[in-house]
C-alpha cells in the first residue's frame, strides 16, 4: 500500500461523513483537502471513501479498519468481464481495465456483465489468487503512482452489491461524482499554490497579479459551487426532485473551469522554471493534467446543456 494513503486509513483520515448525511460539505472538503496534500493519494482516497459509500447504500459487506477499497466500473469493448452466479456466490471471469490501485487496493467494487442487456456490482478480495494485476502500459508520468492497470480475473469469487444496475440508477452515482471534482479543486490549490507565493514578493509584476486574480476568482467559484451542490444534496439525498445528475454535472463543470484556469495560467505566469525544476509542483502539474480527464470534456457539456434545458 502506498505511503501516503496507507498513513491516512491507519491514521482515520478516511472515515467521512457519507454523501446526504448532512454532513457532505464536510466531505467533499476533506477530500479536496487530502488531494491537496498529494494528489495521486486524494485520488486513491475518494475511490475508498465513495466504495464506503456505495456499500453503505447498497447494503453490501462492512468494510474492515485495514481494508483500502477501489471502484473499478470502466468498461472497454475490447476487455469484458463477465459474472456468473449470485448473491454470495459469483465468480468473475475476464478483464478488467483501468484499475487505478490495482498493486495498492486490497479490496475493490467491480462492475461485470451479468447478461447481454445488464451489469453488476460485485465487491472482490484483491488477494485472492484468481485476482492478477497485469503488466502496466503506462506512459504518462501524470498520475503514474496511482498504479492504474488491467486486472485480469480467472474464476475470482466475488459478491453481489446491490441488484443489477442499481449501481448506476441509485442517487450516490451522482453525489460520487461529485466528490471527484472536490478533489480536482484541492489538486487545483496545490498547482496554484506557487502563483499564490509570488504574488507576495515586491518584484511580482502586474500580469502575474492579473493570473492570479482569475485563479482566485476561478477557484472561489469552484469552492462556492461545491458548498452549493452539498445544501443540495443533504436537502434531497434521495433525489425525489430528480435534479441530482444536473447538480453533478454543473459542479463538475464548474470546478473543471477552475482547474484549466489554473494549470494554464500559473504556466503562463511563472513560466519554466517550476515544471523544470521544482518536482514537487511538476508532479502536480503532471498529476492533476491526466485527473481531469476523468472528465468526458465537451460530451459532458453536451449532457449539462440538455439538462440545463428540461430542469432549470
Amino acid at each position: 500500500m502506498s505511503t501516503q494513503i496507507g498513513r491516512w486509513l491507519a491514521a482515520g483520515e478516511l472515515d467521512l461523513p457519507l454523501p446526504g448525511s448532512g454532513e457532505t460539505a464536510v466531505r467533499w472538503r476533506r477530500l479536496a483537502e487530502l488531494t491537496e496534500a498529494d494528489v495521486v493519494a486524494g485520488r486513491l482516497a475518494e475511490a475508498h471513501t465513495d466504495a464506503v459509500a456505495i456499500l453503505a447504500e447498497l447494503r453490501g459487506p462492512d468494510p474492515k479498519p485495514d481494508q483500502l477499497w477501489g471502484v473499478w466500473a470502466a468498461e472497454a469493448r475490447d476487455a469484458v468481464l463477465l459474472a456468473h452466479g449470485e448473491g454470495d456466490d459469483v465468480r468473475l471471469e475476464g478483464t478488467k481495465v483501468w484499475c487505478s490501485g490495482a498493486g495498492i487496493c486490497t479490496h475493490a467494487l467491480v462492475t461485470a456483465e451479468v447478461d447481454a442487456e445488464r451489469r453488476g456490482l460485485f465487491a472482490v478480495d484483491l488477494a485472492d489468487r484468481h485476482v492478477r494485476s497485469l503488466p502496466s502500459d503506462w506512459r504518462n508520468a501524470g498520475m503514474a503512482d496511482s498504479d492504474t492497470r488491467s486486472v485480469q480475473f480467472t474464476g475470482a469469487p466475488a459478491v453481489s452489491v446491490g441488484t443489477p444496475g442499481e449501481y448506476l440508477d441509485r442517487p450516490g452515482f451522482w453525489h460520487g461524482a461529485i466528490g471527484v471534482s472536490a478533489c480536482w479543486l484541492g489538486g487545483a490549490r496545490a498547482v496554484a499554490a506557487p502563483l499564490y507565493a509570488r504574488a507576495t514578493r515586491e518584484s511580482v509584476d502586474p500580469h502575474t497579479l492579473a493570473h492570479l486574480g482569475a485563479v482566485d476568482a476561478a477557484i472561489a467559484a469552484a469552492e462556492a459551487m461545491l458548498l452549493s451542490a452539498a445544501s443540495e444534496v443533504d436537502a434531497d439525498p434521495l433525489n425525489r426532485a430528480g435534479r441530482a445528475e444536473l447538480i453533478a454535472r454543473r459542479t463538475r463543470a464548474v470546478v473543471e473551469t477552475a482547474v484549466d484556469e489554473t494549470i494554464t495560467r500559473t504556466g503562463r505566469a511563472l513560466g519554466p522554471g517550476p515544471l523544470a525544476q521544482d518536482a514537487k509542483h511538476a508532479g502536480r502539474v503532471a498529476d492533476l493534467t491526466m485527473y481531469v480527464r476523468q472528465s468526458h470534456a465537451e460530451r459532458d457539456l453536451a449532457e449539462l446543456g440538455s439538462l440545463a434545458g428540461r430542469l432549470r
